[in-house]
């Protein structure tokens, strides 16, 4: 299993279209189909699409204000984006690329670099002020600049890792249940399969919710972080 797991890490040459990209176009095409509303009065789906819409709004203007509103179509589509293949995942033989760290680390890791390139566009050599809190004694300082260092390179291995393992948590509770199930089944014990069968109904509906709020958890951390290219604190 371990072994497995970890083939991702390995570099496949001469591999231009792999599962991973077809499963996130196959979510972008999917989000620009299912997105559409212009109905002046909505239907439920365009009143869904109209609350993700709100909610997101909302978390950018409390957290970044009226300047930050430049990264609201940022968050937005980051949102729908990673939901849809958090969701798109619950479906059976469909690879699941937010479940590889190698994926979610790389979109964690490209928000932390633009963080930091727009934040040194905007302050300039000032923004490596937030890698030393004010008020601080100077003997301090050294090691405070060192903790604080690590603790902005973490950011990026959390926010990946956090979405990983929350998605292949609950896709690994999936496996578990139904070969459990299947194993009843092909001995004979109909009656006591339908135990693990309902098991991962009540999951199903379970992991729907886990697929939409690691999104806004990821979004919601994307957008704190991104109030360093605003203020410095």
């Amino acid at each position: 299993m371990f072994a497995a797991y970890f083939d991702q890490f390995n570099v496949i040459k001469s591999v231009i279209f792999t599962n991973s990209s077809m499963m996130m176009m196959l979510a972008v095409i999917i989000s620009l189909l299912l997105l559409e509303g212009n109905k002046l009065i909505p239907n439920r789906w365009q009143f869904l699409i109209e609350f993700i819409y709100i909610n997101i709004h909302s978390v950018v203007q409390d957290n970044l204000g009226k300047v930050g509103q430049k990264f609201f179509p940022f968050v937005l589509c980051l949102f729908i984006f990673i939901a849809m293949l958090n969701i798109l995942g619950l479906f059976p033989y469909i690879f699941v690329p937010t479940a590889q760290i190698v994926i979610t680390l790389g979109i964690s890791m490209s928000i932390i670099i633009a963080v930091t390139l727009l934040g040194l566009l905007t302050f300039k050599l000032n923004f490596f002020s937030i890698l030393m809190p004010g008020g601080v004694p100077l003997v301090l300082a050294p090691f405070l600049v060192v903790i604080e260092t690590a603790s902005f390179l973490i950011k990026a291995i959390s926010l990946g890792v956090r979405l990983a393992a929350n998605i292949s948590a609950g896709h690994l509770l999936f496996a578990i249940l139904s070969g459990f199930a299947f194993n009843m089944l092909s001995s004979g014990m109909i009656i006591s399969s339908l135990a693990p069968m309902l098991i991962m109904v009540f999951i199903t509906l379970l992991e729907i919710m886990v697929a939409v709020i690691q999104a806004y958890v990821f979004c919601l951390l994307t957008t704190i972080y991104l109030g360093d290219t605003i203020a410095l604190h």
